[in-house]
């Protein structure tokens, strides 16, 4: 993933696993996206079914992510060092190993959910499908096509019949004032504002779109 661009992300469990079994899990999967993604990515819209989820995000510039990664290793290497602060000057990170360390996040949120997952469900093994699917995009246009499908998933699914009635999207968020961690006054502009969002959401999801895989 490159540094500023934007991606609808989404990954299924493996075989005919849950990902989430309880209202905790999901709660659980969030707090994981914020300690481990929230970081390296600003955080668009997501949606959590139970066996599958979808993310779109913006991964954050070259000089955020290279000073995140650099007090990352300050301070893996002061616990190392006994809590004894360990200082770690700014160095020149290649665009090719930027690339890579930013994809380790995504991983290591992943892995810390299957971990707890597993122990809480006495399960062994992966939880997640290999190779999480991802889609850059590239203008508003598709941008608001794939909100769109990211809230509408749950009624694409037939789990309820309108989107504000699933509580594991970030749909209510934008309807709401209260503080949240995804830049839900960025997106409300790309659509126009709120009555734009809400408009737009009204519309049924086009069957032809290349997003509706899940």
């Amino acid at each position: 993933m490159l540094p500023g661009s934007t991606y609808h992300l989404f990954n299924h469990a493996n075989g005919r696993e849950n990902l989430f079994e309880q209202e905790k899990n999901y709660t659980f999967f969030l707090g994981r996206l914020s300690l481990y993604v929230l970081p390296v990515a600003h955080i668009y819209a997501y949606c959590l079914m139970p066996n599958h989820f979808h993310l779109m995000v913006k991964i954050r510039d070259v000089a955020t992510l290279k000073e995140h990664f650099r007090q990352l290793k300050e301070k893996q290497l002061t616990e190392n060092a006994g809590h004894i602060t360990v200082a770690v000057p700014k160095e020149d990170i290649s665009e090719a190993a930027l690339i890579r360390k930013v994809s380790r996040p995504f991983s290591n949120c992943f892995n810390s959910y299957t971990q707890a997952f597993n122990k809480m469900y006495k399960r062994m093994g992966s939880l997640f499908m290999p190779n999480m699917k991802m889609q850059e995009i590239f203008d508003d246009v598709s941008f608001c096509r794939v909100v769109q499908y990211i809230h509408a998933n749950p009624v694409h699914h037939r789990f309820v019949k309108d989107i504000d009635g699933w509580p594991h999207s970030s749909y209510s968020i934008f309807l709401s004032e209260g503080p949240t961690k995804l830049e839900r006054e960025y997106v409300l502009k790309i659509f126009g504002g709120l009555e734009g969002f809400v408009k737009y959401h009204e519309q049924p999801i086009d069957p032809k779109n290349k997003w509706v895989d899940f």
